[in-house]
């Protein structure tokens, strides 16, 4: 394996089609797709300040490294990545790659970012960016912050563990998603999706969980939670009070309290739902 270290490489794709490749401890600076149509390529202790660094490449390692803010749309139609220990300040990152892992991974800008991608792995992953996984598919997550909108909106096949979202319209038009030990804030949350599931969660959301084909809920905590389950299937089990429910198609609601329940019978046939409630009132 041939090596490359404490360089300045400049000009556009300095190291264009490059295999079996070691860079350390150096810096692409100006120059457009500097390893496009790489492959087996390891880089740790190095820079990338220029656009479009990892384009159409395979096999790719990343270690200790930066992705400043002009390395904007860098890693997109690559295979096989991994990055740890590492910051990606830049954004759109990501479009149509395969098999990505993040560990210990720092986006600061992650607007558009991990889009249209399949077999996404994320381990410590920090995030601030709206629409932040757009319509990609079969995401494992386990210790996960994010702060931006719209975000996991047309995914499939998710899997969350221990994260923190600030998301208003999460997990919008979504399939097979299921969140565990997490906290997840933001308006109208989960809307025209199917097969969504909470557990150990706490929720807080206006007019959250609607539009939903078979929603289920396991020990969660409805946090200021208003205007729930409206054209939902659901099955849930709530360990705190709900603030109010709005015509839920058919299921069953448990919760400690409701305060308010609102059936419309020229919208829904109240009796598909069925609510126990240690206490409910102001029912309608």
């Amino acid at each position: 394996m041939k090596i490359v270290k404490q360089q300045l490489l400049t000009g556009e794709r300095a190291l264009f089609k490059s295999q079996d490749l070691k860079i350390s401890y150096s810096t692409f600076a100006d120059g457009e797709s500097p390893l496009k149509e790489s492959h087996d390529i390891e880089i740790d202790h190095s820079m990338f300040k220029w656009k479009y660094p990892l384009w159409y490449c395979k096999n790719i390692v990343v270690e200790d490294s930066t992705l400043f803010d002009m390395a904007r749309s860098g890693i997109w139609y690559t295979e096989n990545i991994t990055i740890s220990n590492s910051t990606i300040q830049a954004p759109k990152t990501f479009r149509r790659g395969k098999n990505i892992t993040l560990d210990h991974v720092t986006m600061p800008n992650a607007g558009e970012t991990l889009w249209n991608c399949d077999q996404i792995s994320l381990k410590n992953v920090t995030a601030k960016g709206d629409y932040f996984a757009l319509n990609s598919t079969n995401i494992v997550i386990d210790g996960f912050d994010l702060v931006g909108n719209y975000s996991f909106d047309g995914g499939k096949n998710i899997e969350i563990h221990n994260a923190k979202i600030l998301s208003k319209d999460a997990f919008w038009n979504c399939e097979n998603v299921n969140v565990y030990d997490s906290f997840v804030f933001g308006e109208y949350l989960g809307w025209n999706s199917k097969n969504l599931t909470f557990v150990n969660c706490t929720i807080e959301s206006l007019q959250g969980m609607c539009y939903i084909d078979n929603l289920v809920m396991k020990n969660c905590t409805l946090m200021n939670t208003t205007l729930a389950f409206e054209y939902s299937t659901i099955d849930v089990q709530i360990d705190s009070l709900i603030d109010s429910v709005i015509n839920p198609i058919s299921g069953i609601i448990r919760a400690k309290k409701i305060g308010e329940v609102i059936m419309d019978k020229t919208k829904i046939n109240p009796n598909k739902t069925q609510i126990i409630t240690e206490e409910m009132k102001d029912a309608i």
